[in-house]
């Protein structure tokens, strides 16, 4: 976990996300899954696609995935993060299709690739404004990644 100087953009807490927003704070990373059929939904929803039930709960995750796509964003839009730096779709090992979009951090961008193993970390940002801090998750390599 990190605290970082220059400010990200960052999310509207609500009911719907707070638990994901929030759950870095703890180092865990929390997705919203269905009790009845175990099927996990990102971005949140009031129900699940697979069998209706509006029985969720966020459950944690193990924070392990694979870069599923990426690009390299070489033009600064706001004060963080410096450019270039690695936008991802993550695909996380709880299940197929189940993907964040995030960075890649910890590596430089031209070491990416499809497929690399990746493991949460967060980011934390203060909330000057009073609408309540968040731990954003990003990705780091694991195992033999070229930066790790």
């Amino acid at each position: 976990m990190s605290d970082v100087g220059p400010r990200r953009m960052l999310p509207e807490l609500t009911d719907r996300t707070r638990f994901y927003w929030e759950g870095g704070r703890s180092g865990q990373l929390l997705i919203l899954c269905c009790q009845r059929c175990g099927y996990y939904l990102h971005p949140p929803a009031p129900l699940c696609p697979v069998d209706h039930s509006t029985e969720l709960a966020p459950e944690r995750v193990s924070g392990r995935g694979r870069v599923a796509s990426f690009t390299v964003d070489h033009h600064r839009w706001l004060p963080a993060p410096e450019p270039p730096y690695v936008i991802a779709l993550v695909e996380l090992a709880e299940q197929e299709a189940l993907r964040l979009t995030t960075n890649i951090v910890g590596c430089p961008p031209e070491d990416v690739h499809i497929g690399m193993e990746v493991a949460v970390t967060f980011e934390h940002q203060a909330d000057s404004e009073g609408r309540g801090d968040v731990w954003l998750p990003m990705f780091r390599p694991i195992g033999g990644a070229a930066g790790a």
